[in-house]
């Protein structure tokens, strides 16, 4: 009975202690002290710091094991990281590129303005990207120095954080991506060394901007999503050079004139709600962004004719109604004299090339070039928006790469196809133009297509839908 008595004693104690606390509501003590994340700022000094046991992820493609750890060259110290970026023909990948990702919860980094590391190549060279912020997770904090040059003696690399407010959990420490684009294919190795987040101090004037700091203005519709480009943060150092980062959307706050007509996302995607116009914007920290995109939404947009070939008479190139062949690019962007930018875009899942800026553009699907001997012939749909120029002249080539299936061999041969204006050349509205090929002699190595302004035209603009070769 004791025993019993005992027990039933301490539970009402218990209970009413209970009824107390629960009664009484108090603020945590300014004394206790809150869990926290690491805010060790170096990631390899001798070793990598911290970063746990698995902790280096090669991007698809590259060379799994172009990094080491080099006991033989340091900066400071015993060792450095080695990269060993492959030739371009090594069958185990042709580039070099990863991130560090620490294990476990990331770092507190806020108290730092800048990654620094010393770094030093086998041979002149230039890095394509270096920086932190991606972990292959949600990559919401992807920050890059772009075309980074690289001597033979050691030198110190600066890579300024965009707003070190946002990176109060990080876990990508560092990414490095590099190809033998400069190198005539031929692989070299780089070091780095002393490899940590500081509070330099030295870090000045930020000047964020998005779309290359350009304030533009385009048409499009209801349904498209865009996606704004070319973010980036710009300091000054104390050594007075600039050093311009691309940034990732999360770091800076978007903002639509008009919410109804445009609305923006923190990723910096646009979604076109209505008619009319908006104007998209951008802040970073306290800091306005240079550049803007104007959109004048046209309303609902009028899709391409449906196709209604049968798909086994078929060879597409471009179409969502269709299987489409490999594509090597629909824009392959040929320096110096192109002018011609993309702008595709899709509505309710229908994919639509867009070209502006244009005077020339080339689509080449030669991996592996295409037979048309039994498919003579070209359609395409064409929407020249707002007005067709009076000067409209248009010009279609289509090249056979010949036996050796080369571009630009000694068999060659090319097809060239006119779209002169008449009256069926209209503006916003889809147009349908057919072609038959049978002047092209040889067809069976068929690798491109060139769409192109002639005796001087000034069309900047259109719309391009269901390219493909039929029988």
């Amino acid at each position: 009975m004791k025993t019993i008595q005992n027990i039933k004693q301490k539970s009402i104690l218990i209970l009413l202690l209970s009824i107390v606390f629960l009664g009484c509501e108090r603020e945590i003590s300014d004394e206790a002290v809150l869990t926290s994340f690491s805010s060790t700022g170096e990631i390899f000094t001798d070793s990598p710091v911290g970063l746990g046991s698995d902790f280096y992820f090669p991007y698809s493609g590259s060379k799994a094991t172009a990094w080491t750890v080099d006991e033989t060259e340091a900066y400071e110290g015993t060792a450095s990281m080695r990269f060993d970026v492959p030739n371009a023909d090594d069958p185990n990948g042709n580039f070099a590129g990863a991130i560090f990702r620490i294990e476990g919860a990331g770092r507190d980094l806020t108290k730092y303005d800048a990654l620094t590391f010393w770094i030093k190549a086998s041979q002149g060279v230039t890095i394509g990207e270096l920086g932190f912020g991606e972990d292959f997770i949600l990559n919401e904090y992807v920050t890059s120095l772009k075309n980074v040059s690289v001597g033979t003696a050691w030198t110190k690399v600066i890579i300024p954080i965009p707003d070190a407010s946002k990176l109060k959990q990080e876990r990508g420490m560092f990414r490095y991506s590099a190809g033998t684009q400069g190198t005539n294919g031929g692989g070299f190795t780089f070091w780095v060394d002393e490899l940590k987040f500081e509070k330099l101090g030295t870090i000045a004037h930020p000047r964020p901007s998005i779309l290359k700091g350009e304030y533009v203005t385009i048409s499009s519709f209801i349904g498209v999503n865009i996606n704004l480009t070319d973010l980036t943060q710009t300091f000054n150092l104390d050594n007075g050079q600039d050093v311009t980062v691309a940034a990732a959307p999360k770091y800076f706050t978007f903002t639509s004139s008009d919410p109804s007509i445009v609305s923006v996302n923190e990723q910096g995607v646009l979604e076109i709600l209505s008619g009319g116009t908006a104007v998209v914007t951008a802040t970073l920290g306290n800091q306005e962004a240079k550049g803007s995109l104007t959109v004048n939404s046209l309303g609902n947009f009028d899709f391409a004719p449906t196709p209604t070939r049968d798909s086994s008479d078929i060879i597409s190139i471009f179409s969502d109604h269709y299987t489409n062949v490999p594509v090597d690019f629909y824009n392959g962007y040929w320096q110096p004299y192109q002018t011609t930018q993309s702008a595709h875009f899709a509505i309710n899942g229908d994919n639509f090339l867009n070209y502006t800026n244009f005077n020339f553009v080339g689509i080449q699907f030669a991996n592996p070039t295409i037979d048309l001997r039994n498919h003579p012939n070209l359609h395409f749909n064409m929407y020249i928006p707002n007005q067709v120029p009076s000067n409209f002249d248009f010009l279609v080539t289509v090249v056979d790469f010949g036996p050796d299936g080369v571009n630009g061999g000694t068999d060659d041969t090319r097809q060239q196809l006119f779209v002169r204006k008449t009256p069926s050349i209209v503006a916003d509205s889809w147009m349908t133009i057919e072609f038959s090929l049978n002047s092209l002699t040889n067809r069976a190595n068929v690798g491109l297509l060139i769409f192109e302004n002639i005796n001087f035209s000034s069309l900047t603009n259109l719309h391009l839908d269901n390219i493909y070769f039929y029988k």
